[in-house]
């Protein structure tokens, strides 16, 4: 298991970073007994881990930020929870696995970042993006906008994507201050990131669900190892911790770190990768 000879890989690498990583990569339970294995448990680990800032990523070929093509963050209906719809005149409607995934953002002191704006987007269960894609230019769906609330957590409900050719499964994100730095156009943007999901969630819903029945093939061309965002660290700070199953729908969730007073450029970011089969 790729788990498995990540822990190998970094077994020599020293005890911090041992276990900062393996928190990271174990996740749920495993994380919770690996607190054990040094002073302060628990506790230690968390502090020691919300002070790592989440890693900075390509926004990707398809943003609609203004910054490749249109801008979907100006079209009055774009700040909702539930993004699986089209608004502003569209009407189409994203099918698939039920998700609802949320993110708690932080600072770089570990406190809830209360007020800020989260926009995210992700492909649809045939792998498209909408606005750009063939079949979904004319659709928005899977976009929305949320304002952190006092925890700091935006929640989003949506469909879980698919996995499409080059590309480990995920969704996209950009952090802004507030509400109207989000929606007026013009940003600043503070972080642009991804969340990824665990193997044996996305093959749970590949093998099980229909429409999704290209991602099979894509996920096993695939590893995180190899993947051109996560491949660094194995999306160390990026994996979702994720429960459910295909039958009642996912909740997806991750705790992210961000510099307020960070800004970053539109479209900032390793290029992207082409996006294949279906998908131009």
């Amino acid at each position: 298991m790729e788990n498995e000879a990540y822990v190998r890989a970094v077994h020599d690498k020293g005890f911090t970073f041992d276990r900062r990583r393996l928190l990271a990569v174990a996740g749920g339970t495993g994380a919770l007994a690996l607190t054990g294995l040094w002073p302060g448990g628990a506790e230690a680990a968390a502090a020691e881990a919300c002070l790592e800032e989440v890693e900075s990523e390509t926004a990707g070929p398809f943003p609609a930020d203004g910054s490749n093509g249109p801008d979907v963050r100006t079209i009055n209906g774009v700040v909702r929870r539930d993004i699986r719809s089209s608004f502003g005149g569209a009407t189409g409607v994203a099918g698939g696995v039920p998700l609802t995934f949320s993110l708690v953002v932080q600072d770089l002191t570990c406190k809830p970042l209360v007020g800020a704006a989260v926009y995210a987007w992700h492909c649809d269960r045939e792998g498209r993006y909408s606005l750009y894609s063939s079949g979904a230019t004319e659709e928005n769906y899977l976009r929305g906008i949320q304002v952190t609330d006092r925890s700091g957590r935006v929640t989003f409900t949506s469909i879980f994507p698919a996995c499409y050719q080059g590309r480990w499964p995920h969704i996209h994100f950009e952090v802004y201050s507030t509400l109207t730095d989000a929606t007026g156009g013009a940003g600043p943007i503070r972080k642009t990131s991804q969340i990824a999901f665990p193997e044996q969630v996305a093959d749970a819903v590949y093998a099980t669900a229909a429409g999704y029945e290209q991602s099979v093939a894509n996920m096993e061309r695939i590893s995180l190892a190899t993947d051109m965002v996560f491949r660094d660290d194995l999306a160390a700070r990026e994996m979702a911790t994720v429960t459910g199953d295909v039958d009642c729908g996912y909740v997806a969730r991750l705790t992210i770190t961000v510099d307020p007073a960070n800004v970053e450029e539109p479209g900032e970011g390793p290029p992207p990768p082409p996006v294949g089969g279906a998908t131009v």
